[in-house]
């Protein structure tokens, strides 16, 4: 396994520790989030932890868990979550990040936004000062608004790329499109959450400000352990090693 894989593995099982029996557990999408699946998955098997169900933020998390025999519902069933595990593609040094690298960028926006906690792993390379340095910034878009948003999004500082996948152009879960906006870097993240969401063209976009309650980092010591710095919004610091 490549050290970006043990990374992300090392990561996401720290985050499953936090899930206590008879939780709600909201489920993000991506590669990190996949360990934290078969992790859950084992510990559902050993009788480890017990009477959980969860909500998946994509159709492609939902088959994977239903794979994995991890019993899932919906928000017609539950509208509050307990704790929410998700990846993220930037995380600036007040926990907001950059999100939506794999698509499911509104779902997962949602799952958040109804959770009592978020907690969102990644490895030590997605950490930055500021937000739009190491990653472009997906904003999901109604078809019938592509253009308008495309001139409005250039007006914002932005190169805007439509987001193709496997030669065709990528569709969300929603059936929207998503424009992906290279700036150089997002000098005021919140003041630019405002102007995106402004916009009645916008479906959502990858900003998630102020919504991480812990993050989660994974990064190799000299020896190749991996350590795991847990940051939360005071600021705190608990460093554990994993050999």
């Amino acid at each position: 396994m490549m050290n970006k894989d043990l990374l992300k593995k090392a990561a996401a099982e720290k985050a499953v520790e936090y899930i206590n029996d008879g939780m709600v557990v909201g489920l993000g999408t991506g590669s990190t989030v996949y360990y934290a699946l078969v992790k859950i998955a084992e510990l559902l098997r050993t009788n480890s932890i017990n009477n959980i169900v969860c909500i998946p933020s994509s159709t492609s998390t939902e088959k994977l868990a239903k794979e994995f025999k991890i019993p899932l519902t919906d928000f017609n069933e539950y509208q509050s979550i307990d704790l929410t595990i998700d990846g993220a593609d930037e995380v600036d040094e007040n926990l907001n990040l950059i999100k939506g690298g794999g698509g499911a960028l509104l779902r997962e926006k949602i799952l958040v936004q109804a959770s009592k906690k978020f907690i969102v792993v990644v490895d030590e390379n997605k950490l930055s000062k500021k937000l739009g340095t190491n990653f472009f910034l997906p904003v999901e878009v109604f078809p019938f608004a592509e253009k308008l948003e495309v001139e409005y999004l250039k007006k914002l500082g932005a190169k805007v790329k439509k987001r193709i996948n496997n030669s065709q152009y990528f569709y969300t879960d929603q059936n929207n499109i998503i424009l992906d906006c290279e700036f150089e870097v997002i000098e005021d993240s919140i003041e630019m959450e405002k102007l995106l969401n402004a916009r009645a063209g916008i479906a959502g976009h990858g900003l998630f400000n102020n919504m991480a309650d812990l993050a989660v980092v994974a990064g190799l010591d000299l020896d190749d352990s991996i350590k795991l710095d847990l940051l939360n919004k005071n600021k705190l610091e608990i460093k554990a090693e994993v050999k």
